[in-house]
């Protein structure tokens, strides 16, 4: 696109002083830079010398291009709340000599008060390291060149895996990393407690993660256990050491790179006087497994949020006999990745904002009729962190507490509605007895089966009994949350340790 072409776009009124202000979130390193925010912020940061040049020089940023060929071309937009900011958003790329990398932005401008077009905000983001760019394709399968049959294609990329992995992954979340690391060619190792990839998820039986049960059937089944040892960092290698068991052989591993693909944390499962004398069953939401062996039973789910909304569908549709949940409180047709791009153009704290002046209030009036038949039937409501705190919508509850708390209605919303799922709130509970519940306020809940949705210990909890003490004394003491920046602590930056 021409330069002739940018000035006369009216969608992109003066795009050079766009590039002018590239100073958002200007990223000269690999590591994600903190948002900057105000004039003065954001030149001190151009300004930082780095290897005796300043920061904008050192990068070398060029070869800006508007990206009109996305869902995110350049376009008008509005952001909901009473100001009515609008103005024009769209995406570009870019390149960087200092590493030599591939990246794509996204601005928003808007008029100030004297009709001049400013930067509202501008995010950049490096995609590709040039020379490693990641792979858009999966070499397994027929292509020009082939001089092995698919099988042994296939094995002989596990065994190169498995002798000599870079990252070494364990656990649940595996899926994402694994593919994102084995198409930008690097060796990737999973280590799973279970028999196959994704059993995490499959043995829960409800909510399964689209794809679980169309998995390659390249993937490995046979993957090793991490065993009793705790994993060392040898310094002088820069290398882990980790045993793992795989079938009926111990082998040592020595990946670069070690990553904790576990979840949320341990199960929290509090403590309430009486819990060994309820004659029922017990037990926390994350070893639920099937609801089809408790048909006809009295079912109490303790929590509100995804797992016992989860749950509490599931009951129903295997014919519990009644339930009662206790709380404690784009276009389809759009590729995720442009959709994301978008939504992290947008700096958390200034996100936050919008949805305390106006964006919760906005997405609130699209489900009134449901909100207003879950309080009638006595299910209440919050879209704030503390009252009086502002209206941070979903948004707030899963930057400051990893979502606890909230639930995406997929159906349990409409079981409560019609009666199906009861809800008893506002009481606290004081013990239990053979029968069931007794709360503080003397009333009670008779239950066969109790299931504790009562969320998940903090990350650093279990990375301190995986890693030990010395390692987990060099990272940082919490993982999620905002900073004072207003960026997630410790997410997508230095984790502290070598």
């Amino acid at each position: 696109m021409s330069d002739s072409h940018l000035i006369d776009n009216p969608h992109v009124v003066q795009y050079e002083k766009l590039l002018a202000h590239d100073a958002a979130l200007q990223r000269s390193r690999v590591v994600r830079q903190q948002p900057k925010s105000g004039p003065e912020n954001i030149h001190r940061f151009l300004s930082e010398v780095v290897d005796g040049k300043s920061r904008l020089e050192y990068s070398g940023i060029r070869d800006f291009k508007l990206d009109d060929r996305t869902v995110n071309a350049p376009s008008p937009f509005k952001l909901p709340g009473p100001q009515g900011i609008e103005g024009v958003q769209g995406a570009f790329t870019f390149s960087i000599t200092n590493p030599p990398a591939l990246g794509r932005g996204f601005f928003r401008l808007t008029k100030d008060i004297d009709g001049n077009w400013k930067a509202l905000t501008l995010f950049t983001n490096m995609q590709d390291l040039v020379g490693h760019e990641e792979s858009s394709t999966d070499r397994q399968g027929l292509y020009e060149g082939r001089k092995t049959t698919w099988e042994e294609d296939v094995d002989a990329k596990f065994r190169a895996i498995e002798a000599d992995p870079t990252v070494l992954i364990g656990s649940l979340f595996i899926l994402s990393p694994v593919t994102r690391l084995g198409r930008l060619g690097i060796r990737a190792l999973v280590i799973e407690k279970n028999a196959g990839v994704g059993d995490s998820w499959r043995q829960r039986s409800i909510r399964q993660l689209k794809g679980i049960a169309y998995l390659s059937i390249t993937t490995r089944t046979n993957f090793p256990n991490i065993v009793g040892s705790t994993p060392v960092y040898d310094s002088s290698s820069a290398r882990w050491i980790v045993e793992v068991q795989h079938g009926d052989q111990k082998v040592i591993l020595n990946p670069k790179h070690l990553v904790l693909a576990t979840g949320s944390g341990r199960p929290h499962i509090p403590s309430w006087n009486g819990m060994d004398d309820f004659q029922g069953a017990l037990y926390h939401s994350n070893f639920h497994t099937d609801a089809e062996q408790f048909r006809g039973k009295r079912v109490v789910v303790v929590g509100a949020g995804n797992a016992s909304g989860d749950i509490c569908q599931d009951f129903v549709a295997h014919g519990a006999a009644e339930e009662t949940y206790f709380k404690l409180p784009f276009s389809d047709n759009n590729p995720i990745e442009e959709l994301d791009l978008r939504m992290n153009s947008l700096p958390s704290a200034f996100l936050l904002q919008l949805m305390k002046s106006g964006g919760t209030q906005h997405m609130k009036m699209f489900d009134k009729e449901l909100h207003d038949g879950l309080r009638k039937a006595g299910f209440n409501l919050t879209w704030e962190l503390s009252p009086g705190s502002g209206e941070v919508g979903l948004e707030g509850f899963l930057f400051c507490r990893f979502a606890a708390g909230t639930m995406l209605d997929v159906g349990c919303g409409k079981l409560i509605v019609e009666g199906k799922v009861k809800a008893k709130q506002g009481q606290d509970i004081s013990h239990f007895d053979k029968d069931g519940i007794e709360f503080k306020d003397g009333s009670e809940l008779s239950a066969d089966i109790i299931v504790l949705a009562t969320g998940n210990e903090p990350v650093m909890k279990a990375t301190r009994a995986f890693l030990g003490d010395k390692i987990a004394e060099q990272l940082p003491p919490e993982v999620w949350g905002l900073d004072s920046e207003g960026e997630l602590n410790q997410t997508y930056r230095p984790s502290g340790h070598p």
